[in-house]
């Protein structure tokens, strides 16, 4: 079966954590490709697009602190073999800044990059596999993905047959 996009409500944090868990756990199973796998979270501030990658790392195996890159705009997670980069584009001032910061670098057959407000870098990212929407729902948040590729597709297949089980 072919799925396009999936979407679902979460009641709190610990509902955001667990779909963060199951979702990192379709991602590592998904085949290598030359820009890794490449993830945009959108949602207004305090959505929980941090407390989703936070989920998804530590699902890794992660042991240290997972924090927002708010003011570094980037952090690295070295797992096994993955390299995890975990992007907050809010503060960038012109997507020029990341041709300095050598954006291209970090797009790798072994990278997840988990883009947080990656509309600030328009023109200058390649195309993500797949688009999370957190939003505010009456009751917790409401998640919306998009797969925007082929691999996009086969996530959410892989995640939607995961959640069947």
């Amino acid at each position: 079966m072919k799925y396009n996009n999936y979407q679902c409500d979460l009641a709190d944090e610990q509902a955001m954590q667990q779909f963060g868990q199951k979702l990192i756990q379709a991602i590592i199973k998904m085949p290598v490709t030359p820009n890794g796998i490449i993830l945009h979270l959108n949602g207004d501030l305090g959505a929980g697009k941090t407390t989703l990658s936070r989920a998804m790392i530590q699902a890794l195996g992660y042991q240290g602190n997972v924090k927002s890159p708010t003011y570094t705009l980037v952090e690295e997670y070295a797992i096994g073999e993955k390299r995890i980069y975990h992007f907050d584009l809010y503060r960038l001032a012109d997507p020029e800044e990341l041709e300095f910061m050598g954006i291209r670098d970090y797009f790798s057959p072994q990278s997840i990059c988990l883009l947080e407000w990656a509309e600030k870098g328009k023109g200058f990212l390649p195309e993500q596999s797949l688009t999370i929407n957190i939003d505010f729902a009456p009751q917790g948040r409401h998640i919306y993905l998009q797969a925007n590729t082929l691999l996009g597709e086969q996530i959410i297949c892989q995640f939607v047959e995961d959640q069947a089980k």
